[in-house]
């Protein structure tokens, strides 16, 4: 099998990211020579990586049309909502009947890192966190196909909260809310951590519901921003921009 480039990685690293975090809103294009140009990569590689995106619902590509970050409608982020109740609450109840102490920890661990990101002002970066949690959640539930879905909806929701969300949807979202449900889980208690859970989403799509004014970026100044982090993170050659041809 061949094992997909580091620029090909970046790439789709970076843009998801980007979306995850609101840094690209919903409807923004993503045209192919302009990513390809940054990434140093051909369109046929852009194109791997805006269906990987497609794959996980971030972005809608169509046949001989500009890809866009998808744009849910409001009658499809009900469905969201609703069938992610249901996941959330299997997930809790999976977990507690595999608990492990390490499993607390991992959690928490999270959740420090989104109360960091909120010291910092950094909202959407504790949102996108905030998602991390329920995601961690379902894999630690030993259920492949539930992490899996579980991942989809949250990125789903992410698009969400950028459609319809306040500007400060994110403002006290959850460490408290996560903290408590940890705690739930930690002394195998089911109900509790169920309850806990089903009282937490109904509170995120309360916010999820509102509708908000993006302001539009430059895809190339978002990509930089992103691609840079990364390929520094992971000890990378910083990608160059580079002119379409």
């Amino acid at each position: 099998m061949t094992r997909p480039s580091p620029r090909t990685d970046i790439a789709h690293e970076a843009l998801k990211q980007a979306i995850l975090e609101r840094a690209l809103q919903p409807g923004t294009k993503l045209p192919e020579d302009e990513i390809g140009a940054h990434f140093g990569m051909s369109r046929t590689l852009v194109r791997a990586v805006l269906a990987k995106l497609q794959s996980e619902g971030l972005v809608d590509a169509r046949p001989k049309r500009t890809a866009i970050v998808a744009q849910p409608t409001l009658a499809e982020a009900r469905d969201v909502f609703e069938v992610r109740r249901g996941l959330e609450a299997q997930a809790v109840d999976l977990v507690i009947k595999r608990w492990k102490p390490s499993f607390g920890a991992e959690l928490e661990g999270l959740v420090r890192e989104e109360d960091a990101a909120r010291e910092r002002h950094e909202e959407h970066v504790a949102g996108r966190l905030g998602g991390e949690f329920h995601i961690r959640l379902a894999k630690l539930s030993g259920n492949v196909l539930l992490e899996r879905y579980m991942s989809e909806l949250v990125t789903r929701c992410s698009l969400i909260l950028a459609v319809y969300g306040s500007p400060h949807s994110h403002d006290h979202s959850g460490p408290n809310e996560h903290i408590e449900i940890i705690a739930a889980l930690r002394a195998g208690d089911a109900a509790k951590a169920i309850g806990l859970m089903d009282a937490h989403m109904s509170v995120v799509e309360r916010r999820a519901m509102h509708d908000t004014d993006p302001a539009s970026v430059a895809l190339g100044d978002v990509l930089a921003r992103y691609a840079g982090a990364i390929a520094g993170r992971d000890g990378a050659i910083p990608l160059k921009q580079k002119r379409a041809k």
